[in-house]
């Protein structure tokens, strides 16, 4: 999702990436070549979304360069790259899924479901100690199955509030809101003055994640401290109430059930709304836009029902291994190894503005890029999406439907949503 830095201070969360680092180790060396286990020549194929706006920022490019740094250490071993458009990811993968078509390693996709099907090779079988200890622990567990770490993080994201400062001082609002009550105040004061007082997106481009954060606000959640889904709790149904009701007093964009994360991204960025939730990736918008200068924006704790949330939502899509053609696994430990350095994380970051997935990337990218500490700090305490097998298809569905509750029945609709999630969960 995007590229350069630049802003805010307070503290944040999200959804969206980075890539990663240390390396070297038993089976590779980060640059050097492959060990004993490839004997002639190897093909990787390489499948991945892709987070670029078009081609002269497409996954593809980023891939390849490493593909060809790698290819150079290690004459042996071709990696063939392929990614795909985020929104077409999902369909694309399903269907080779569905048609055995397994490439070599995936970028994108949550490992339980594969490694529920015994599709996929373990963390450890494909990657070095040395490289799998750098990765941040709370990630990496959130990709384990059954006791087992089967995700690698690849990219990784936290959110905050943003709120436009220059719109606020139009409003005489002082400062950002802290509860769901100051929130709904504020957004009523900035419509008085001819704006859009907060951006509520519930399409079905990241609707789970708009969601969540107001889930998280209310002491709710997709699932319970024992992992067993929740969705249409007591706690929840008031949530999207009050959304329902909040939509309903005028002070959002109009059909927020109908509207993307990336439309209310660029009207923050335009200057038309005064609050959205979001992740690094809204500062290159900013930037593109050329409306907002650096002091005319900053980010703060999202606001909750009662006081800000104390744990948000961080977010990571994860690497998988298949081990449908066993003679691969280790030219598969060797480029994995080489692709997870600092040089190739922080490159990818810079480039699409999301977070490291490794320690090492994570602490220098700290010290290099002082705007994004909050969203680094927020990491520890954050709250991820469910590791349960049937993830996937509970979030495509929060996602095609949630949004019809700001017309309809929110308790009827997160109730279907229930059922779904209650089914092979």
């Amino acid at each position: 999702m995007k590229a350069r830095l630049i802003a805010a201070a307070a503290t944040g969360t999200a959804a969206l990436f980075a890539l990663a680092a240390c390396s070297s180790g038993s089976g590779s060396s980060a640059s050097g070549s492959a060990s004993g286990g490839s004997s002639g020549a190897v093909t990787l194929q390489f499948y991945g979304a892709d987070y670029g706006t078009g081609p002269a920022n497409s996954t593809t490019k980023y891939w390849q360069d490493i593909a060809t740094a790698f290819h150079a250490a290690n004459p042996n071993i071709t990696v063939k790259v392929q990614t795909v458009n985020w929104n077409d990811f999902p369909t694309k993968v399903s269907t080779m899924i569905q048609n055995k078509q397994y490439p070599d390693i995936l970028e994108g996709n949550p490992a339980p479901p594969y490694a529920q099907s015994g599709l996929i090779y373990k963390v450890s079988d494909v990657l070095s100690q040395s490289t799998m200890s750098n990765l941040i622990p709370k990630f990496l567990n959130d990709g384990a199955y059954q006791g087992s770490d089967y995700g690698i993080p690849f990219t990784t994201s936290t959110r905050a509030l943003y709120y436009n400062k220059k719109i606020f001082a139009a409003a005489r609002i002082a400062s950002a809101p802290t509860t769901w009550a100051e929130l709904q105040s504020d957004a009523a004061k900035i419509k008085a003055k001819g704006s859009i007082g907060y951006g509520l997106p519930l399409g079905s481009e990241e609707a789970q994640a708009e969601l969540l954060l107001w889930f998280l606000g209310n002491g709710g959640g997709y699932v319970d401290g024992s992992g067993k889904y929740v969705i249409n709790s007591a706690a929840n149904v008031e949530t999207l109430t009050f959304l329902k009701q909040l939509a309903a007093s005028g002070v959002t964009q109009p059909n927020p059930g109908g509207t993307d994360r990336k439309d209310v991204w660029s009207d923050f960025a335009a200057g038309k709304v005064g609050m959205v939730l979001g992740s690094p990736a809204v500062v290159p918008i900013i930037q593109a836009a050329g409306v907002l200068k650096d002091g005319d924006y900053a980010t703060a704790d999202i606001p909750g029902k009662a006081g800000p949330l104390k744990a948000t939502l961080g977010v990571h899509d994860d690497i998988v291994a298949f081990n449908a053609n066993p003679s691969h696994q280790a030219a598969i430990k060797a480029f994995l190894d080489f692709a997870y350095q600092d040089k190739w994380q922080l490159q990818f970051d810079n480039e699409y503005d999301l977070l490291p997935a490794t320690q090492t990337a994570a602490t220098a990218m700290g010290k290099d890029s002082p705007m994004f500490a909050a969203f680094l700090g927020n990491i520890a305490n954050s709250v991820n999406y469910p590791t349960t097998a049937n993830w996937t298809t509970v979030e495509n569905q929060i996602k095609t439907q949630v949004g019809q509750a700001i017309t309809g029945n929110p308790a009827q609709v997160l109730g279907a949503i229930q059922q779904t999630a209650s089914t092979g969960s």
